[in-house]
């Protein structure tokens, strides 16, 4: 098949063979003809040689790109993309597990493309406009891969993509239909997973290999769980043997996740309370002193004009959660912007243990994990960050 060729500009090729996976207009020297956005394109040098293959877009990330060989993305080019991806995933995530990001974007050579594994359903979701349009071919190939193991596919693209073409885009099953709330395994505990009412496609998976950390700190301990979503670290700390378990988020939805977890994993009565509030009025209003304090507030900054914003606000919220911390306590912090590096994170809580007049030490740096695989030749997405931390 003939695609619409991408000319770049002399000596601008280089960042494409060392397989980075965008194409900057900046770089781009002429098109052929007048592609639409989500256009599957090929990318050239500016003689014509072939460089690689990916969705067009008219905006500042022209390219996005899935091929550095020259293919048509059909039912049989995803099959083979996404079983090779699987076949990653089988040596990565734990046996006791059954919830699991398949693919990661750029970190997969997929860039635009998300899509999360729930006990047996598929959840896609698009970040951009070509990713969207392959979504048959990818349900094919799902369906390929995964055989009769494959209960549904679920796309929940609409809040994802570009706004003009989101607003024609309706969220829903592709393939088969699971009633939710869906009961996974994650290291041996159940979660119950929403993918059409809960944020992103219904559970944070990145949080996985640090959940099961804080797990060798919980025994015994008090802990606060604060932006606790749907009480990940609550169940963890519970499962070690904690002593109390404060779960708080602002959002009532949440508090009743929490509580749905924490019932589906503990029938008897646990050490456990939550509370619908929010996270920083509570951290002040209140003078309890936790041994184990978990950090883990949604992206601050989602571009760069809100980083300085962001960077203010992880100070001060990192702050009060260093003066809820008692002597010779555990802090568990993070941040999911990508927009502040992790040189920046770290900075910023030095800055917040100053104005708390704490001395700490560093025991971990956190990062996201296997399944959330990072290109090595696309470090931007290395997006989560976190610090395990010993607070005098």
């Amino acid at each position: 098949m003939n695609f619409t060729k991408i000319y770049l500009q002399n000596g601008r090729e280089e960042a494409i063979r060392r397989f980075h996976p965008w194409v900057f207009s900046g770089a781009v020297a002429r098109m052929e003809g007048q592609p639409q956005d989500g256009d599957v394109v090929e990318v050239v040098t500016k003689k014509g040689e072939y460089l690689a293959t990916g969705h067009f877009h008219d905006g500042s990330i022209m390219v996005r790109i899935f091929s550095f060989r020259q293919v048509t993305p059909d039912t049989a080019y995803w099959t083979e993309k996404l079983a090779g991806i699987r076949r990653i995933r089988e040596a990565v995530v734990p046996a006791d597990t059954d919830c699991y990001r398949l693919v990661h974007g750029e970190g997969d050579g997929c860039s635009g493309l998300i899509i999360d594994l729930y006990n047996g359903v598929a959840v896609i979701q698009a970040h951009s406009i070509g990713m969207h349009r392959e979504r048959a071919f990818i349900t094919e190939a799902l369906k390929n891969v995964y055989g009769s193991t494959l209960k549904a596919v679920y796309d929940k693209s609409a809040e994802t993509l570009p706004e003009n073409y989101a607003a024609e885009v309706q969220n829903g099953y592709r393939y088969g239909n699971t009633p939710t709330p869906h009961p996974v395994q994650e290291n041996g505990r159940t979660f119950l997973v929403d993918w059409i009412t809960g944020q992103k496609t219904g559970f944070f998976l990145d949080q996985r290999d640090n959940r099961k950390l804080l797990a060798d700190y919980a025994a015994g301990k008090k802990v606060l769980n604060a932006f606790c979503y749907s009480g990940g670290f609550s169940v963890y700390a519970l499962q070690a043997g904690a002593a109390e378990v404060h779960s708080v988020d602002v959002s009532q939805k949440a508090i009743d996740l929490t509580n749905r977890n924490v019932a589906a994993n503990f029938p008897e009565s646990v050490p456990h309370e939550a509370f619908a509030e929010d996270v920083m009025k509570y951290l002040k209003a209140h003078d309890h002193q936790y041994d184990v304090v978990i950090l883990d507030p949604p992206a601050y900054a989602k571009n760069m004009s809100a980083r300085h914003r962001a960077v203010q606000g992880y100070k001060r919220l990192n702050a009060e959660g260093l003066r809820r911390v008692a002597k010779g306590g555990i802090l568990f912090t993070f941040s999911c912007s990508q927009v502040v590096d992790r040189e920046l994170f770290y900075n910023t809580v030095v800055a917040a243990a100053i104005e708390a007049g704490r001395q700490v030490r560093v025991l971990h740096h956190l990062s996201q994990p296997a399944d959330h695989p990072v290109s090595l030749f696309h470090p931007e997405g290395g997006y989560l960050k976190g610090l395990v931390l010993w607070v005098e």
